[in-house]
C-alpha cells in the first residue's frame, strides 16, 4: 500500500521532519512492504522556512534580529529566485521564551520587521510571510516601526505602550515596500479584535491573565482606530498576536499557510495513487479547522478520495467532530504510552502508536 504521511510539527517535542519519519519508521514495522511518502507540512507557524527549504531548495540567508525583548536571536530567510520566505517565529516565536520568562505586555514584533528588511536586501520582490506561534500580541506595531513607520506613542515597546495612540505614518514604511508583493500565510483566520480575536483566542498561551486579555484587546483597538479599524475585521488580522494586521496596512493578500506550502510540495501530486494519508500535530483540538494542517491534508485527501487519519501528542474532539474536519479517525500518543514517555522519547513514543494503529489501517 501507499501511505502519505504529512504531519505538522509537535511542538516542544518533534519538527514535522522528525515526526514524519518517526511515523513511517513505525509504520514499516508493521507492513514492511508499505510504500511510504513523507512529505512534512506546515502551517506558517514553526518549521514554515524548513519545510519550504526541503522541498523548493534556494538560498537561506542568515541573520540576526531582536526577540520579542530585544535580545539577539539567529534566523533565516529563505530565497528562491525574486520569492523570500520569512517565518515569524524564528524571530519572535513562542519557543523562545520559556513560560515563567513571558512578558506579553512588553513583547515586541521588531524582529520580524527586520526579517522583512532582510529578504528586501536579499533582492526579493515577493515576499510570503509565515504567521503563527509566536510570543507577541502587539499588533504588528514593532514590525511598522522596523520598517520605518513613526507614531505619537513608541510603536516597538510591546502592546500596553500604545496606550493613548492617536497618529501613525505609515509612508516611510510602505515607501520601503514599493513594487514589493506581500503575501501573508497564517496559520489561523481569526480578526484582530473582540472575543474571536487574537488577544482573547490565543493571548492566554502568551501568558496573558484575564484582567490583562481586555487590557491588550484594547490597546490594539486604539491601534486600529488609529490606521484602519476596517481592516481589523479582515480574516488573518489577528494571525501571530496582529502581525497579520500589520502586514495588511502594508498591502499583504492573506492565503493560508498550509496552502502555500501544499502546493510547494505538490502534496495533490503525492496523493495521486495513494491509500492513505496520514496527518498529525501536538495536539489535535477545535482550532485544528481555522487553517491548520490536518484539516488543510485532511481536505486534500477529500479531493483525492483517499482516507485520512490522524495521529497527535493529545486527541482534544470526539468521533462528531473529527469527520466534520474530514478525518476517519484519530489516536493519541499520550494516550497510548503516557504523558510521561510521550514527552520524554517523543520519536520512540510516536513511532510505536504508528505501528499500533498500522494493525488496522494497513491492511
Amino acid at each position: 500500500m501507499r501511505v502519505v504521511i504529512a504531519p505538522d510539527k509537535f511542538a516542544g517535542t518533534l519538527s514535522a521532519v522528525e515526526a514524519a519519519a518517526a511515523i513511517g519508521a513505525g509504520w514499516i514495522r508493521r507492513v514492511p512492504d508499505a510504500e511510504i511518502v513523507e512529505v512534512p507540512m506546515s502551517d506558517g507557524g514553526p518549521g514554515f522556512v524548513d519545510v519550504l527549504h526541503a522541498a523548493l531548495g534556494g538560498e537561506l540567508v542568515a541573520t540576526t534580529v531582536p526577540d520579542p525583548y530585544g535580545e539577539p536571536v539567529p534566523a533565516a530567510v529563505l530565497v528562491v529566485g525574486a520569492t523570500a520566505y520569512v517565518e515569524t517565529a524564528q524571530a519572535v516565536g513562542l519557543h523562545l521564551t520559556p513560560e515563567p520568562e513571558r512578558r506579553p505586555l512588553a513583547g515586541s514584533s521588531r524582529g520580524v520587521g527586520e526579517l522583512l528588511l532582510a529578504a528586501l536586501d536579499a533582492g526579493a520582490r515577493r515576499v510570503v510571510i509565515g504567521a503563527g506561534g509566536t510570543a507577541t500580541n502587539d499588533g504588528g506595531a514593532g514590525l511598522l516601526a522596523a520598517l520605518g513607520a513613526t507614531a505619537d506613542k513608541p510603536l516597538d515597546a510591546g502592546p500596553v505602550a500604545l496606550g493613548g495612540i492617536a497618529a501613525i505614518d505609515l509612508a516611510a514604511a510602505r515607501e520601503r515596500l514599493a513594487g514589493v508583493e506581500l503575501v501573508l500565510a497564517s496559520d489561523v483566520d481569526v480578526p484582530l479584535l473582540g472575543l474571536l480575536g487574537a488577544t482573547k483566542t490565543f493571548g492566554p498561551q502568551k501568558g496573558l491573565s484575564e484582567e490583562e486579555l481586555l487590557l491588550v484587546d484594547g490597546r490594539l483597538r486604539e491601534l486600529a482606530e488609529a490606521t484602519d479599524r476596517k481592516l481589523a475585521d479582515a480574516k488573518g488580522a489577528g494571525a501571530a498576536g496582529g502581525i497579520g494586521y500589520a502586514l495588511m496596512l502594508l498591502g499583504a493578500t492573506r492565503t493560508a499557510g498550509v496552502d502555500v506550502v501544499a502546493e510547494a510540495v505538490d502534496l495533490a501530486g503525492h496523493l495521486a495513487g495513494a491509500n492513505l494519508v496520514i496527518t498529525g500535530e501536538g495536539a489535535f483540538d477545535f482550532s485544528s479547522r481555522s487553517g491548520k494542517v490536518p484539516y488543510g491534508v485532511a481536505q486534500a485527501a477529500t479531493s483525492a478520495l483517499v482516507p485520512c487519519i490522524a495521529l497527535a501528542g493529545q486527541v482534544l474532539v470526539g468521533s462528531r467532530e473529527m469527520r466534520a474536519l474530514g478525518i476517519e479517525a484519530a489516536y493519541s500518543v499520550v494516550d497510548r504510552v503516557g504523558a510521561e514517555r510521550a514527552f520524554s522519547a517523543p520519536a520512540e513514543a510516536l513511532a510505536d502508536l504508528a505501528e499500533r494503529v498500522a494493525r488496522t489501517w494497513g491492511r
